[in-house]
């Protein structure tokens, strides 16, 4: 598998959601009598084996044909601080919280995100899909021919034992349900490793490249080098 390194410029990134058209029925988590999940994604006590993951510290990722992984290096601290998953033309970039024992982040993670898009002149849409309540968002940008456009990103996320999993979808995922599902697919089977360490919540869960991995720059296309790209961007009319 190949693995690339991006860099982040910022602290804390405005990423990006997706174009829904049509009303997606909400598939809810099964729980069963212990209280796991049976459809991921999951937490390090619900698996038996990390074999068979490629294993970048506080996530492990299932591998898959034409996947490729990029992890995104904050520039100021050279700290890893996201994993992208690019296959097919899309993208799922992730992030793992610590979060409170007691509640979840996303309602307040989705409010803030709402927030962040309203002062850019974007909108926001929740949406119920896959993994329960998403956020789609849509920001203005310029195209090429120098029309109005618009960028588009879809944002999910999970609440987990202690830690909360966040992901955003890009490119054709972002746009279309059915291109979407190879990268929801990873997601359900990504597992975090939240470690017994106490932690704030929103604290990033340490990331790192595998030991025996073997890197290789990002591809040429700027819009996948930069973690902190603009979503897939939309004619308007």
């Amino acid at each position: 598998m190949v693995f690339g390194l991006g860099r982040k410029a910022k602290k804390e990134e405005a990423a990006e959601p997706d174009d829904v058209s049509a009303e997606v029925e909400t598939a809810e988590e099964a729980v069963d009598s212990s209280g796991r999940r049976s459809n991921g994604p999951f937490d390090e006590s619900e698996i038996s084996s990390r074999d068979g993951y490629v294993d970048l510290g506080a996530l492990l990722i299932t591998p898959s044909e034409g996947l490729q992984l990029r992890l995104e290096v904050e520039e100021a601290t050279q700290r890893v601080v996201a994993v992208t998953l690019d296959l097919n033309g899309s993208s799922l970039q992730l992030q793992a919280f610590a979060a409170p024992k007691s509640e979840g982040l996303w309602d307040e993670i989705r409010e803030q995100i709402g927030q962040s898009v309203g002062v850019q002149g974007g909108q926001v849409e929740e949406v119920e899909g896959t993994f329960g309540t998403e956020l789609v968002a849509k920001l203005p940008a310029g195209l090429p021919d120098g029309s109005q456009g618009y960028r588009v990103a879809r944002f999910i996320g999970v609440d987990g034992p202690r830690w909360f999993l966040r992901g955003v979808l890009g490119g054709a995922a972002a746009l279309e349900r059915p291109a979407a599902e190879p990268l929801e697919a990873l997601f359900r089977q990504v597992v975090v490793i939240r470690g017994d360490s106490p932690m704030p919540p929103r604290d990033l869960l340490q990331l790192r490249l595998p030991k025996d991995a073997t890197t290789t720059p990002p591809p040429a296309a700027p819009a996948l080098q930069e973690p902190e790209r603009g979503p897939e961007i939309t004619q308007i009319g």
